[in-house]
């Protein structure tokens, strides 16, 4: 029997040799017999990943209620209702229960993560089992079955290569890479080398491209690298910088609510008030202290933040993730689709002597017609599509780049396969490393050969130079390295091409026989190019004090050649390979991480740990990605940016948000409209607690004095009908024009940070005695009861009137202008008009105790209610003056 192994416990195949690893897994070349395959499916279990528990939605809506401030809303619903204020009620439950179903959604989308991780296992493989191929669903695979595998096919279990003809595998998804993997048999030396590197392995989730292979299956279901991407899936999601600062504000509010509560219930009976009289007091305080519109309006702000983000090409899977954007300070980003176009494209050539820039080709340039030839018909991809408008094609990213070049410059593929048919050819191996064909011309046979450069000069002995064929000199020889060498440093990925003319096809179609003698025609540099867009968005990020991180499973010179051209980085001390990572201890990387802005060659486990490591350093990380290799990372981060054209469902699974058009760029305006909403719900929070100061002070000041100012009625009303709509409009608050200059605000920061906390202390008292002066004056000069009333009109028309104030916290409300927010000056109206309503009506001022007031009285409410305009004016011109003397 094989050794049962896990994760913790399993060797390094790519270290073993084919035998050694068949030996290990107690298997043969011709596989094992069904018997054994049972007693090892027994061991090992189906070959498919772990669903793990499924919360059903009664599960995840109760847990929606585990949280202070919600608990405190239902009491207050409830003591409401016993009170017989049943609008309150109705309206506390319906944001709780909103809320609560909002957050179900949200968390029955992250189950999708692990179901796409399911999807990508091909149904069926070809399985040699005691000597006949099968065809076996991929479920019943076990370690010891030997696979095979042709172009076209999905890897269904992580598996040791025995066997290769050309193989080539696609890791892009897994490793991140661009270019399909080459594949080979022998055994590789160093147990820590990062998964793209592991050339003798074929791993699970991955696709072969080109040419066939035989291998052993190694692991199965989560024992594979996609089951152990799918093991960091699982685990509850992180509370966002929001959640955090709610749920702080809320146990601080709840604390301080109960304790005014009580003094002032404790107050009232000390000066023999009645009990009942005192206690319903004491909780229209508690629940008009309560911002129970805040849920509601955060909701609300963040929704509407969501629909403008989605006209932009920025979807949000999690509300949440909006404000977060907003004080992102790392962005660790994929290179392969996310920062480059993934795609691989020409970019220079070297011919007729001299290098040449692909965009300076020109068209139909007769001197390149051989080189242009050798580009597209020593070539197998496959042209898609009737119109060359929506012509493509497909086939090795390599070889799709070169003849999508040489049909840019006029030499269409189809017209020239037409001209000149291909008669004979020699498949690409991977040990000579050349690919050869043999097409016929209107004078005879034309071999055609392309493949590594060092390789195929050395089986040239001339060179094309101004449409003549010249031996190759020392000199020209060195020209030719120095070209290749120039076009590797700039992390091109470089062919060779060469050609000569033949009489006949020779009879033995070898190497040795068609692979000598050519004619050097030339170099082509390849790279999967940036973004045209996306050195913008890097210089808009640096702008804005967020710091871009390229973590990439490419090689560290194509790495650093994109990031250089990005302006990432500067030199090459800011890269760092995962292999170099690997060595480096956990404490050690806490202490350098901030010298290294790409990462090169990094495996999952890696991504995972450069996020952590700037979390722990207190960083806010948003996570871009596409692949399958990038769910864990993108889980990690606080926030999960997946790219919705190029990304796997897994990637986007776990992401708070999907960029639909897998552009970087878009990103800059997720994170300046996510500072824009973060500000609006500063405002938001700001006017409200305020405005419940206000009235918490107001009661709790005219209970000492032994003022019957207001009614428990009376609290109520206008903490319904002053807080929501004002909160709401200053929700959509425009922008301030210097939002994308500012540095990004701490993880740690309070909402009360940067003088919000002290701005909601003295304007909370401000109104608060306001609205007393307002009841002094009344009841010096009127009866108690138009005091009262005048005291209840002042302390729901202040609270609209500072809404006006709460658009800024530096700029003047002149340099704002009155009428720029419409949606405030109708929130203000509409509120305003309510709350006078009551008192003119005389039906409702006689369920409100309230009677109507004379024109001199309105005078005194009016100029009281306007009164907290001057007073914020002149707070933030002190503030402002303090600012400019610092």
């Amino acid at each position: 029997m094989p050794k049962v192994y896990n994760t913790k416990d399993e060797i390094g195949f790519h270290t073993a040799s084919g035998n050694q690893t068949l030996e290990y897994l107690n298997a043969g070349m011709d596989g094992i017999d069904e018997k054994e395959a049972k007693k090892r499916g027994d061991i090992y279990g189906k070959n498919r990943l772990e669903e793990g528990e499924h919360k059903n939605v009664f599960q995840m809506f109760i847990e929606q209620f585990k949280n202070i401030m919600v608990i405190v809303l239902i009491v207050a619903a409830l003591i409401s209702g016993i009170m017989g204020e049943l609008t309150d009620t109705v309206i506390i439950l319906v944001v709780v229960i909103i809320n609560a179903f909002l957050g179900v959604i949200q968390e029955s989308k992250a189950e999708k993560a692990l179901l796409a991780l399911k999807s990508m296992s091909a149904p069926y493989a070809k399985v040699k089992r005691g000597g006949k191929v099968k065809r076996l669903n991929t479920e019943e695979l076990v370690p010891g079955d030997i696979v095979l595998l042709e172009a076209g096919d999905y890897v269904p279990a992580d598996m040791r290569l025995l066997d290769c003809a050309s193989l080539k595998i696609e890791e892009s998804a897994l490793t991140g890479e661009s270019v399909p993997v080459e594949k080979i048999v022998e055994a590789i030396e160093g147990e820590d080398i990062v998964i793209g590197d592991r050339r003798n392995m074929a791993y699970s989730g991955s696709s072969v491209t080109y040419g066939r292979g035989t291998g052993v299956v190694t692991a199965t279901a989560m024992s594979t690298e996609v089951g152990k991407i799918a093991r960091h899936l699982k685990g509850d999601p992180q509370e966002t910088p929001l959640q955090r600062k709610l749920s702080e504000m809320s146990k601080f509010l709840t604390l301080a609510i109960i304790i005014v509560s009580v003094i002032v219930f404790a107050a009232g009976v000390l000066q023999g008030r009645d009990y009942f009289e005192m206690f319903l007091t004491a909780v229209s305080l508690a629940v008009a202290a309560i911002p129970e519109g805040l849920p509601a309006v955060i909701t609300i702000v963040l929704a509407i933040g969501v629909q403008k983000m989605s006209k932009r090409n920025a979807i949000i899977r999690k509300l949440s993730a909006v404000e977060t954007l907003g004080c992102t300070e790392i962005i660790c980003s994929d290179k392969t689709g996310t920062l480059t176009q993934n795609k691989m494209t020409v970019k220079e050539i070297y011919a007729d002597g001299r290098n040449i820039d692909a965009s300076d080709v020109e068209e139909g340039d007769h001197k390149l017609s051989a080189f242009m030839q050798i580009l597209t018909l020593c070539n197998d991809s496959r042209a898609t599509g009737a119109e060359s408008e929506t012509r493509s094609f497909i086939g090795d990213p390599t070889e799709t780049a070169l003849v999508y070049f040489s049909s840019e410059k006029g030499f269409d593929k189809e017209r020239l396969e037409r001209d000149l048919p291909r008669s004979a050819e020699i498949p690409f191996d991977s040990d000579r490393k050349l690919m050869t064909t043999v097409n016929q011309t209107g004078e005879g046979l034309r071999v055609m050969t392309k493949g590594a450069p060092d390789i195929l000069l050395g089986r040239c002995g001339k060179i094309l130079l101004n449409g003549s064929i010249e031996p190759i000199t020392e000199e020209i020889s060195q020209s030719i390295k120095q070209a290749n060498h120039d076009m590797a440093k700039k992390a091109l990925r470089v062919l060779a091409v060469a050609f000569k003319d033949v009489d006949g096809i020779p009879q033995d179609m070898d190497s040795e026989n068609v692979e000598r003698e050519l004619v050097f025609a030339g170099l082509v540099g390849m790279i999967d190019p940036p973004r045209p867009e996306a050195r913008e968005a890097v210089k808009v990020c640096k702008t804005a004090g967020i710091r871009p991180v390229m973590i990439t499973g490419d090689h560290r010179d194509t790495a650093a050649a994109i990031a250089r051209e990005l302006d990432i980085i500067k030199d090459e001390s800011e890269v760092i390979t995962g292999s170099e990572l690997g060595k480096i201890s956990d404490e050690d990387f806490e202490t350098a991480v901030e010298r290294y802005s790409v990462y090169a060659r990094v495996s999952p486990e890696h991504k995972v740990r450069i996020v952590n490591t700037w979390k722990k350093k207190g960083k806010i990380v948003a996570m871009t990605g596409d692949g399958v290799n990038d769910a864990p990372a993108l889980k990690a981060a606080d926030i999960g940016v997946g790219m919705g054209i190029t990304g796997t469902d897994v990637s986007k699974g776990v992401s708070n948000m999907v960029l639909a058009d897998d552009n970087f760029a878009t990103i800059v305006f997720a994170v300046e409209e996510g500072r824009k909403i973060y500000s609006n719900i500063r405002k938001a929070i700001q006017f409200l607690l305020s405005s419940n100061l206000g009235e918490v002070f107001t009661l709790f000041v005219a209970t000492m004095l032994n003022w019957t100012i207001l009614m428990p009625i009376h609290i109520l009303w206008v903490n319904l009908v002053t807080d929501t709509l004002p909160a709401l409009a200053l929700g959509v608050e425009k922008a301030e024009s210097d939002v994308m200059t500012q540095k990004p605000r701490k993880a740690n920061s309070s909402f009360f940070s940067d003088g919000l906390g002290v701005s909601v202390i003295y304007q909370g008292i401000a109104k608060g005695a306001i609205t007393l002066l307002a009841y002094y004056i009344g009841s010096e000069l009127y009866s108690h009861e138009a005091a009262m009333t005048m005291s209840f009109a002042t302390l729901g028309l202040i609270q609209l009137t500072h809404s006006l104030n709460v658009r800024s916290n530096t700029k003047s409300l002149l340099k704002l202008g009155l009428f720029t927010n419409r949606y405030l000056i109708g929130a203000i109206i509409l509120s305003g008009l309510m709350q006078i309503m009551v008192i003119i009506i005389t039906p409702l001022n006689a369920i409100f105790k309230v009677t109507h007031l004379n024109l001199q009285q309105w005078a005194i409410v009016a100029a009281a209610a306007v009164a907290i305009i001057p007073i914020v004016e002149l707070a933030k011109l002190i503030h402002n003056k303090r600012e400019k003397y610092k």
